[in-house]
């Protein structure tokens, strides 16, 4: 992999917390020159400025207001595209490139507006399901989605006989709309949460970042599309956020850019394969919100211009660096690089004097007899997702000063696992969970100085289910919290997918009762992560889940007054029956419960879950044997005596503790996991076998697959 461009880091300004997709490079003016940047934030400020002899100059800067949610560059077809569009709530405005406001535009939406794209006459627009076509502010076309919308985008190309609509949507597909109606659909690999043209002047082409990290090509027709590529997210990087496409490289080709909300951001070029490599990477400190490819600090010079979470705008930029000047080489400096430090030094004290009378005021106001106590407002940004790879949750919380403190408390059994790049300090503090509403865990992370952004992750069990709440503590002053919740859902490892394998031994459980269409979609919506809350349009539904942890798979189709569950898993269909017949007595409706269970289902789970469990226990043994192999080198002062398998132990001794560590108490999830399909397949019999659990575990020590499908088949 050739990583040889090389690009420094230059910051701009800062503005307020902003949204995904809200900077914005004007088109230049001449072929060289520099070029204006727009950016919004959420304190509703619109803020253009450029640069002039590395100063910030600003252009315009809009009054406070609502919080802005997206931004789009337009004008009229063939001109250049430096009208300003911009959408806060329902509502969208547009300004000239000199700050001047011609368009105000209520689109009369009930939910504010997540997306925008903006093509001549025609606005288009999404909130949560709905996307509406707008031309020359009259209503065109309409269409409610399955899932809610992340991002749209809008091709027109000679191939291409109209403007084509494509959204993306949470539920793993990109839906390519004509007029008001869905012409086809196409599926990706992950949730996509941002689309971008792959040649913004005429093309059929689309890029997709998805929220778990990967990144695509498909090339869309007017009844069908084809994917080009794809590239995985092997290194386990953050989700995307933000894509742009410019020629960064030079060599005559539009690079990939793409900003992820761990901070990174990535350059792909093609080399002269079609697929995109890696050719440079550099990792901000927090979420890269937007990113454009132009020329902003110095003509010339291109650069890849990121907005981050926090409102920093920073260039990476092709302009080589001047050296740094050591002690004694002041001398060195130039007049413009002289008369900046005075400037900052100037400014610095400025502010110092600010926050002492700051202070100072704060102090006599709060201790006056009409003292109000104002709490500080925070801005967080948060994100709790199911990770495929290792079926855990990934708990990403992102906040606009540094965290002092963080704590988690859950009243459901969960794990928390270990975090490589997570620098805090954990401690634990001792539960009861016996007592009603008990505690499972209270875990306190303190953060150092300057963590903005902190990420965890966690594993549930399938069939326990509650509530995972995050206090977040600021270094604020007054002492200020806020706290998050996320649902721990019954059936929480399952992860939505676009079909099933329908020759594995199934199991059925079907619900037939007086309850509305609605009514039995809330209840899966309770037991399953990744479902739309909305009732979906028609009379009826599918979905298909499978099991992140295991592999095994579950399909689900129901309708006003029947629900049939089709699972390869017993637990699967064991939780899925307590859970729902609770959540019908709650309502006073009355269930018709039948179930069809294949005893083939359960040898083949034990079949899927015997890999893993085979690995873990040699992990568990060969992490044992470290202590002793390790005494007995010393004992030696080599390990040359040793048979090549102790010897390779040794070797590996630092990754093997590693994994041991990142995985706790994996072992004793699969052995729960045996437990509970033992319990299961004999519960649907009508027998109680608890009291033959002792002699399950007994041979889960000595584990041999054969005995355990005998003592299954026996027992």
């Amino acid at each position: 992999m050739k990583m040889d461009i090389q690009l420094n880091r230059v910051d701009y300004i800062q503005v307020g917390v902003t949204s995904q997709k809200t900077m914005k490079l004007l088109p230049a003016l001449g072929k060289k020159a520099t070029q204006k940047v727009a950016i919004a934030d959420h304190d509703g400020i619109l803020t253009c400025f450029g640069m002039k002899k590395g100063e910030a100059v600003p252009v315009f800067k809009t009054l406070p207001g609502q919080k802005i949610s997206r931004m789009d560059l337009g004008g009229a077809a063939g001109t250049p595209q430096e009208k300003i569009f911009v959408c806060s709530g329902s509502q969208v405005r547009g300004f000239t490139k000199k700050g001047k406001q011609f368009l105000t535009f209520e689109a009369n939406l009930t939910e504010s507006i997540n997306a925008m794209h903006v093509a001549g006459a025609d606005l288009f627009v999404c909130a949560s399901y709905i996307y509406n076509h707008y031309c020359d502010c009259k209503d065109q076309d309409y269409y409610l989605s399955g899932d809610k919308i992340n991002d749209i985008t809008c091709l027109s190309s000679e191939n291409l006989t109209r403007i084509v609509p494509v959204l993306a949507c949470q539920d793993r597909v990109l839906r390519v709309l004509q007029g008001s109606e869905l012409a086809y659909d196409i599926e990706v690999p992950g949730p996509p949460s941002v689309l971008e043209l792959y040649n913004k002047e005429e093309g059929d082409e689309v890029l997709y970042g998805t929220t778990d990290g990967k990144i695509g090509l498909v090339q869309i027709g007017e009844r069908s599309a084809a994917t080009k590529w794809e590239v995985d997210n092997d290194k386990k990087k953050g989700g995307i956020l933000c894509i742009d496409t410019y020629d960064i490289i030079g060599d005559g080709v539009n690079d990939i850019l793409v900003g992820r909300d761990d901070g990174t951001v990535e350059v792909f070029g093609f080399e002269s394969t079609n697929e995109p490599t890696l050719r440079f990477e550099h990792v901000l400190s927090e979420s890269v919100t937007s990113i454009q490819g132009g020329c902003v600090g110095k003509e010339l010079y291109d650069e890849v211009l990121t907005a981050t979470y926090t409102g920093w705008v920073t260039g990476l930029t092709t302009e080589p660096q001047k050296a740094e000047a050591g002690p004694g080489d002041e001398v060195m400096m130039s007049k413009e690089t002289q008369s900046k430090v005075e400037a900052l030094r100037a400014e610095l004290e400025q502010l110092q004097v600010k926050v002492l009378q700051g202070r100072e005021q704060y102090q006599q106001t709060s201790q006056s007899s009409t003292a109000v106590s104002a709490v500080p407002f925070f801005s967080i940004n948060d994100k709790f997702t199911l990770c495929q790879d290792d079926a855990s949750y990934s708990l990403t919380l992102e906040v606009q000063t540094a965290i002092d403190n963080l704590l988690l408390q859950s009243d459901v059994p969960i794990d928390l696992l270990d975090v490589d790049k997570n620098s805090a300090v954990v401690s634990f503090s001792e539960c009861d969970s016996e007592q009603p509403n008990g505690n499972f865990l209270l875990a306190t992370y303190r953060c150092q100085a300057n963590t903005t952004r902190l990420e965890l992750k966690v594993r549930s069990i399938e069939g326990q289910f509650g509530t995972l709440q995050a206090y977040i503590t600021p270094r604020l002053q007054p002492k200020t919290c806020q706290v998050r919740k996320y649902q721990i859902k019954p059936l929480s490892l399952h992860q939505r997918t676009h079909s099933i394998d329908q020759e594995r031994p199934m199991n059925r459980l079907s619900l037939v009762g007086q309850f509305s269409f609605a009514e039995i979609h809330s209840w899966v919506v309770f037991c399953l992560p990744e479902v739309p809350e909305k009732t979906p349009a028609g009379e009826n539904i599918a979905f298909y889940f499978h099991n992140t942890f295991l592999g095994t798979q579950l399909e689900a189709t129901y309708c006003k007054g029947e629900g049939h569950f089709r699972s390869d898993n017993i637990s699967t269909i064991s939780i899925l029956s307590d859970v729902l017949s609770k959540e019908a007595t709650k309502r006073k409706i009355n269930l018709n419960i039948s179930y069809d269970i294949d005893d083939e289902s359960v040898s083949h789970t034990l079949k899927m879950i015997h890999p893993k469990l085979e690995y873990q226990l040699l992990l568990a043994r060969k992490v044992q044997l470290i202590d002793a192999l390790k005494e007995l080198q010393v004992h030696e002062g080599n390990a040359d005596f040793l048979i090549p398998e102790y010897r390779n132990i040794l070797d590996e001794s630092a990754n093997l503790l590693e994994e041991y560590k990142k995985q706790p108490a994996h072992l004793e999830r699969l052995y729960g996991m045996i437990t509970d399909l033992f319990i299961d397949k004999f519960k649907f019999k009508g027998q109680n076998v608890k009291t033959k659990v002792s002699s399950l575990l007994e041979i889960l020590d000595n584990y041999d697959l054969n005995s355990l499908l005998d003592f299954f088949n026996e027992a």
